[in-house]
Formats: C-alpha cells, structure tokens, sequence
C-alpha cells in the first residue's frame, strides 16, 4: 500500500516545506502592504 497521507495529500516533510515557504512569503508581502501605508499616510494622512 501507499504511504497514508493528510488530506492534502501532502507528506509531513512537505507540509513543513511548504509551511515555511509560505510564512516567508506572509511576512514580505505585510512588510511592502505596512511600507505602502506608510508612504500613503506620509503623502495624505487620513485621521
């Protein structure tokens, strides 16, 4: 039989993998989204 996997279908090494890959990816995309409001809030701020 074949290795049982998650419902992904994903192994836990993979999981793992792609979990990291994906953390990474969060943080830079928030950190250009807060860089973008800051650079909004500098030109016209809005409170």
């Amino acid at each position: 039989m074949a290795d049982p996997k998650s419902l992904t279908g994903l192994t836990e090494e993979e999981a793992q993998e792609f979990h990291g890959i994906f953390t990474s990816s969060m943080t830079a995309f928030f950190g250009v989204v807060i860089f973008a409001h800051v650079l909004a809030w500098l030109w016209r701020p809005w409170l």
